[in-house]
């Protein structure tokens, strides 16, 4: 009875850490908010989640509420660590040469064009509809991760690599479309200010400081300043992560780097905490009037066919084209029909997809029909994704490790 008390408890254990772990919990807390807002509790959510909370100091155009908070400020410890991730490959990892980052940086374009294509194709004739355009341009490295990770031996390492630096690709072009479209007037003094303290960060690097208080305290006046300047404040993790330094000061190896050291200390914070809270606030969304057939009309539709379409006919289409024209290689013991299904999963676009709607519907009543086919295309995208690459005949698959 203790041994397997023991066993299970290191079951449990080896599940939290794993990313399996941190999906399922985003996932639950995701579904906690859909079904609190279809609930009799419905209108204390709204309230919980509107609770105010401005701080004068950061004037008018700081966060106001709780769900302020965490979409403008602690999602950019979300897409700092983001960056952190991608530097490292880049650094050190999967991504360390020209040829392997230009592979999925090609497909991450690749499946940005041709799912806002999608989407305006489909919207056409709808003018307020036409702002969603970035909606479906996004994949979810949250969920994705968990699915590949679940298929084992059906993908090949090479093609997990692929696909997680596509992914993080992704989020980060997300999150540039988020800064440059998403944004509001741009105020010139605060640009300044956000330009200077870029500037002191980039410094900062070049000189060899190394001391983390540095960068988060430029981090956090970076973020102040943008607030104001018209650039989406989540920004600021962008920055930040790309001029925190790679590098230890000293020959000593066991040293570690102030990179890695953020990013074990962030991660487990995103992971466990911000994206199910994210969740938890932005899926809450009422299902009073929603019906079957609102998924024909033309944002949850748009959104849908940008998904489940246009995302893997994208990333599949510039991989492929890169290869033929010999920009990149493509990964190794991966055959072309494995490439595909790791395309199709690329339309599990959740966490970018929802915040880009947010901003690109506020105050709108497109919004919810938006998260409708977010979640539609997303869903729609795993299981076929998942089907296409478990269910793949057994000569073309990598051979067991």
């Amino acid at each position: 009875m203790t041994e397997a008390f023991f066993a299970f408890s290191a079951h449990i254990r080896r599940f939290l850490i794993s990313p399996a772990g941190g999906a399922s919990v985003l996932l639950l807390a995701s579904i906690a908010g859909l079904m609190l807002a279809n609930s009799p509790w419905a209108l204390g959510y709204t309230s919980l989640i509107t609770t105010p909370m401005k701080l004068f100091l950061l004037g008018s155009h700081g966060p106001e509420n709780i769900e302020a908070w965490v979409s403008d400020g602690l999602m950019t410890l979300f897409f700092l660590v983001v960056v952190l991730e991608i530097k490292k490959e880049i650094v050190s990892g999967h991504l360390s040469s020209l040829r392997q980052v230009a592979l999925p940086l090609v497909g991450a374009l690749g499946g940005m064009v041709v799912p806002a294509l999608t989407y305006l194709l489909v919207v056409y004739g709808h003018p307020e509809a036409t702002r969603g355009w970035a909606i479906p341009v996004a994949t979810d490295a949250a969920f994705t991760l968990p699915i590949i990770l679940a298929l084992g031996r059906h993908v090949s390492p090479g093609a997990r690599a692929w696909l997680m630096a596509l992914a993080i690709f992704d989020d980060v072009l997300g999150i540039v479309v988020i800064a440059l479209f998403y944004g509001s007037a741009l105020y010139w003094p605060a640009l300044v200010a956000a330009t200077l303290v870029t500037a002191s960060l980039i410094g900062a690097n070049r000189t060899g400081i190394r001391t983390l208080w540095t960068y988060a305290i430029g981090g956090v006046a970076l973020w102040i300043a943008l607030l104001d300047s018209g650039l989406h404040p989540t920004l600021a993790g962008v920055i930040t992560g790309l001029c925190l330094p790679a590098t230890t000061s000293g020959k000593d190896v066991r040293q570690v780097t102030p990179l890695d050291r953020t990013s074990s200390m962030l991660a487990p914070l995103v992971t466990w905490v911000i994206l199910p809270l994210f969740g938890f606030m932005n899926v809450g969304v009422s299902l009073v009037g929603i019906y079957p057939s609102m998924m024909l009309e033309a944002v949850p539709l748009g959104i849908i066919l940008g998904l489940i379409v246009g995302k893997p006919v994208g990333v599949f289409g510039a991989t492929l084209l890169s290869a033929r024209l010999k920009i990149a290689t493509l990964p190794g013991e991966t055959p072309m029909r494995m490439l595909f299904g790791l395309s199709l999963l690329c339309g599990v676009g959740f966490t970018i997809s929802l915040f880009i709607a947010n901003l690109a519907f506020a105050g709108s009543d497109l919004v919810t029909p938006a998260k409708m086919g977010i979640f539609v295309g997303s869903i729609l995208s795993a299981l076929i994704g998942w089907f296409w690459l478990r269910f793949l005949p057994q000569h073309n698959r990598p051979p067991s490790r």
